[in-house]
């Protein structure tokens, strides 16, 4: 339910400003690379941008008071959670409320519109996600049901809107992505047999294997799912039942490991940054300081 006066996203730019307007609706310390726009009024802020991150078309965070949609379609599948506050919304000429606990899903080109609830207004994240990242076959369930009370979707619905927000950590977003989208449709498709997880040790080690070849480039998950013949889903959770370690993770390990290899030899931590395949040096120290204990910078006087 994104503001119609927030603007549509370009393709690829500078990410949004986190300071203001973005600070106040959303609450992260950085984004992820893409295009953005941010406005800001006296009791109304949104920020808007395009990762660039497969299947997600728009992150849209916003706080509003006294705003209104009118009724309005999507193209586009709309997952919203709210962090404050609540929303009240028409679809298919059924009323629905959003509760904290509760994860939204409205399908694309159903019409629905959206208030405040409360007299504070509403903060809220949306992740606008491409049509055909959910099936059609699961329209009709998401318009009779669209609220889901799930501790767990709601949870990774929340770190994957962490994850977007931070710059190079497309592969952890696409990762979790993917676990978002298969905790939807078991939602959404409750008799279908839940898919038991089985080891599959073989997939595990040719997508390390591959991690291990493309260390400083990096690559996303579907090429990953191309490489080895696996469904993504399948690929992020028969790597970390065989390595106790998410795939996005195991990345930055061996980005760190060599990042600490050329800061004993004496290498500059921006060059090193480069070097290793992290965003910029901000992106080295958050994980090396993670996984060391120390800055780069500190490390390498010692």
């Amino acid at each position: 339910m994104a503001a119609q006066s927030a603007a549509a996203p370009a393709a690829q730019s500078a990410p949004p400003s986190r300071s203001g307007a973005s600070s106040s609706a959303s609450g992260a310390s950085s984004s992820a690379s893409g295009s953005s726009s941010s406005v800001s009024g006296s009791s109304n802020s949104v920020s808007a941008w395009r990762p660039r991150v497969p299947g997600v078309v728009e992150v849209f965070h916003a706080q509003f008071t006294g705003y209104a949609y009118p009724m309005h379609v999507h193209d586009a599948w709309t997952l919203l959670i709210v962090d404050d506050g609540a929303v009240r919304y028409d679809l298919d000429r059924h009323e629905h409320g959003t509760p904290l606990d509760t994860v939204t899903l409205l399908p694309p080109h159903v019409p629905h519109n959206g208030s405040p609830a409360t007299a504070h207004g509403f903060r809220k994240r949306v992740l606008y996600l491409d049509s055909s990242r959910l099936g059609e076959d699961l329209i009709g369930a998401a318009v009779d049901g669209p609220g889901l009370r799930d501790p767990v979707l709601r949870r990774r619905v929340a770190q994957l809107h962490t994850a977007l927000a931070l710059p190079g950590e497309e592969l952890e977003a696409e990762s979790r992505l993917t676990l978002v989208g298969e905790r939807l449709r078991a939602r959404l498709r409750p008799k279908a047999a839940p898919e038991v997880p089985r080891p599959d040790p073989g997939v595990a080690r040719r997508l390390r294997e591959l991690l291990d070849e493309r260390v400083p480039q990096g690559l996303t998950l579907d090429e990953a799912a191309a490489a080895v013949h696996a469904h993504p889903a399948h690929l992020v959770r028969a790597f970390s039942g065989a390595y106790g370690i998410a795939p996005h993770q195991y990345l930055m390990s061996r980005r760190v490991e060599r990042a600490r290899r050329l800061l004993l030899a004496g290498m500059p931590p921006a060059e090193v940054a480069g070097a290793t395949g992290f965003y910029d040096q901000a992106h080295l120290t958050r994980h090396f300081r993670k996984l060391v204990g120390v800055t780069p910078g500190r490390y390498r006087a010692r």
